[in-house]
């Protein structure tokens, strides 16, 4: 009999509690020079909303996208026209720039476009669902399998040309399935389900493998956060079972704008990234795709899967705070948030100073008015005048020799 005196025998080990993330394992396919998978960090991506007809102004918003760290971007082809002109654009960003992993979106009548498209970007991205058109019918009761036989046929037929095209000039294919945009088949047989998604992205896998081509990235986007992650599970499961490794590009779809539209994100590709899913993201906004990069990079930064910034540890100020904490932070932030790779914290007095700091390569903590105490990880090293704070923490950083003019 267990006495409160006798120890409790411990139910669970460390490795219960392992704070890093284990990402599942994928191939690694190649867009351009970044390679998405095999263990590789997080992709980053977006999207140009300029009409891809106007040369300059694409080849401007591609760059802007890309010097903020954008990895990898995305324009729409709508036709062959466009097709033809990301010839131009690919020409102009290596003349004026420099060379960019380019993807193009293809969607109805997708085979002359594609086929042109292929010549001039590092990836394809189809929608199954908009792919090969299927005129619905009002008064269908089943899908016979004679029909679906019929019609997968078709777009074997369709998409065997675009495959074989990339496959031989060793380029990639994403196949982005859309949970608003399934094929009338995948929405008669499963409805407008997860399951319908997974199966409709499983069709287009197996043509390509049929074909011996396996540089695929797969992607199931949502504009609901718990069908996103449904989808996204049931695809790794499925995958699994069938010993398949393609990498996944997450996103919740048309997420909006703000506020809401980040948190929308981030709960959707977020949850699926601390579980180890997911090789390359991109956040979709209702504004410039400059704004998706920063919100790209926090969720990686915050998951401790990409370190791209400063990271800030400070506490949310109470009434033992010695010092005008929200001012100081920012303080600290404006002289030290180029210095990437670094942990600083930002304490408002010694209860919650040295121990909630305890990972943080510096620490500025107020420990009695009018005064700050420097940290190195857990040592103190100096207690300065509040009003010199900042300054100090500088002169620490270089005296450690990590120090960098901004």
């Amino acid at each position: 009999m267990q006495t409160l005196d006798t120890p409790k025998t411990p139910t669970s080990s460390a490795s219960d509690f392992d704070t890093t993330i284990h990402r599942r394992k994928t191939r690694p396919v190649k867009v351009g020079d970044v390679t998405i998978g095999g263990g590789y960090p997080v992709v980053v991506q977006s999207m140009i909303n300029e009409d891809t007809l106007d040369i300059e102004g694409s080849v401007a918003a591609i760059r802007r996208l890309h010097e903020i760290g954008c990895e990898i971007v995305r324009v729409t082809v709508p036709s062959m026209a466009h097709a033809v002109a990301l010839a131009k654009i690919k020409e102009q960003l290596a003349k004026t720039y420099k060379p960019v992993p380019l993807v193009a979106d293809v969607h109805h009548n997708g085979m002359k476009i594609a086929l042109e498209v292929a010549k001039h970007v590092d990836k394809v991205r189809i929608n199954p669902g908009l792919y090969v058109f299927e005129k619905p019918k009002d008064d269908r009761s089943e899908y016979t399998q004679a029909e679906f036989n019929e019609i997968g046929e078709k777009i074997r037929e369709t998409l065997k040309p675009l495959v074989l095209t990339l496959k031989e000039q060793d380029k990639a294919m994403r196949i982005g399935v859309n949970h608003g945009s399934l094929a009338e088949r995948m929405l008669f047989t499963y409805g407008d389900t997860p399951e319908g998604m997974v199966e409709s992205a499983l069709e287009f896998i197996r043509i390509c493998e049929s074909l011996e081509f396996y540089n695929i990235v797969i992607s199931l986007k949502a504009s609901r956060v718990p069908v996103m992650l449904a989808a996204y599970r049931l695809m790794v499961k499925r995958m699994d079972e069938l010993g398949m490794d393609y990498p996944l590009h997450l996103g919740v779809t048309e997420a909006g704008d703000g506020e809401y539209g980040r948190i929308k994100s981030t709960a959707g590709i977020g949850t699926l990234l601390a579980e180890g899913i997911g090789d390359t993201i991109r956040v979709s906004l209702t504004e410039a795709p400059e704004k998706e990069i920063p919100v790209c990079y926090s969720i990686l930064q915050a998951l401790g899967l990409r370190k791209t910034m400063v990271e800030y540890v400070a506490c949310p100020s109470c009434g033992r705070t010695l010092f005008n904490l929200e001012e100081v932070l920012d303080r600290v932030r404006k002289a030290t948030k180029h210095l990437t790779g670094l942990d600083i914290a930002v304490m408002g007095c010694i209860v919650n100073g040295p121990g909630e700091m305890a990972d943080a390569d510096y620490g500025y903590v107020g420990k009695q008015a009018g005064y700050i105490s420097l940290y190195r990880g857990r040592e103190e090293i100096k207690k300065v005048p509040e009003d010199k704070g900042v300054e100090e923490l500088i002169n620490l950083i270089k005296a450690d020799g990590r120090w960098v003019d901004p």
